[in-house]
């Protein structure tokens, strides 16, 4: 009895052996062959980009919110308060002074051969009123954003803190609200002046020859020359330019989180003052700058030697189309 007893012992053992051994087998053969055990460890890159950055955990919907501070935000100041600045104190300033020493060294370009009291149309009513509306539009947006980087060191010494205040209030508005005439305008002026305003050879005679600006010069031209064709690009992709931005900004995070919003302000301000720069040229150019240049977008109408000194080749092709509308009138007429 005692050997059955032993013998039916070592029978139990084997067998509970040989299910552990069958129970263990599954789970080794889930285990990888390698352990990696820095896997999931956190790279120093990612510990540099996470630098300084304070993050917490919220409960509304939008988790961005969550980040109060994150160090590119520091390099975006910078730009706005030292970068931005000098850049456009240069391009600005740099332009005011360009155009003060060209009118003291060239003075008024004025019509060489005089007025002849007889005037052509150059622009209609409605090309006008879009120019004027622009126009209007863009100089408020210029100085209301030109506010933005420039104000405070300028005018608050001036003014004061309240009235700063009131007034950056109000030329935030002015901004915000403007901007939509303002695209439109530059819609218009695109689809209004397009056909005119593709370079084409007498564009490279015109530069080669200074644009009439440079001595006396006066190259033949189309409706529009060289110059002001530079001058409708510049507004039309320039304006494009701060309007996408400008509507980013507008509307924050609808597309992008902070670091689309800090890129949005940078391409906006570069090209904005850029385009404050080129349209005081533009603006000098049509006012004291030329003789009957202004009388274009003034009344619409400019005189016939004023058009055959700068614009010699659309004088001509508006003779031509005068003489041939006179011709088929006169055909059409009834004999007498």
């Amino acid at each position: 009895m005692a050997y059955l007893g032993r013998f039916f012992r070592l029978a139990f053992g084997a067998v509970a052996l040989l299910l552990l051994v069958g129970l263990a087998a599954p789970v080794q053969a889930q285990q990888p062959s390698s352990v990696n055990p820095t896997a999931s460890s956190v790279k120093e890159q990612q510990l540099l980009q996470e630098l300084n950055r304070i993050q917490g955990r919220v409960t509304i919907p939008d988790a961005r919110s969550g980040v109060l501070e994150q160090p590119a935000g520091r390099d975006w100041r910078n730009f706005h308060e030292v970068t931005l600045r000098w850049i456009g104190g240069i391009v600005i300033l740099g332009m005011l002074a360009a155009l003060v020493i060209f009118y003291l060294t060239r003075g008024m370009v004025k019509i060489e051969g005089g007025r002849s009291g007889r005037t052509i149309v150059r622009f209609n009513a409605f090309e006008r009123a879009v120019h004027w509306m622009t126009a209007a539009c863009f100089i408020v947006l210029a100085i209301s954003g030109l506010n933005i980087t420039f104000g405070r060191p300028l005018l608050i010494p001036l003014m004061g803190l309240e009235a700063f205040s009131d007034w950056s209030q109000l030329a935030k508005y002015a901004h915000n609200y403007l901007s939509f005439p303002f695209t439109i305008g530059v819609v218009l002026i695109f689809l209004m002046w397009i056909g005119g305003n593709i370079p084409d050879k007498t564009d490279v005679e015109w530069v080669k020859r200074g644009g009439g600006l440079v001595g006396d010069d006066h190259p033949p031209a189309k409706h529009f020359n060289a110059g002001q064709k530079m001058i409708y690009w510049i507004v039309v992709l320039g304006g494009s330019a701060v309007a996408v931005s400008g509507y980013l900004l507008m509307f924050p995070f609808y597309t992008s989180g902070i670091e689309g919003m800090q890129l949005a302000q940078v391409v906006h301000s570069i090209v904005a003052v850029l385009f404050v720069a080129a349209m005081l040229a533009h603006i000098y150019i049509g006012s004291i700058g030329m003789e009957g240049a202004f009388e274009a977008m003034g009344t619409g109408s400019v005189d016939v030697n004023w058009a055959k000194e700068h614009h010699s080749l659309w004088l001509e092709q508006e003779n031509a189309r005068a003489a041939g509308k006179d011709a088929r009138s006169a055909a059409a007429a009834p004999a007498e």
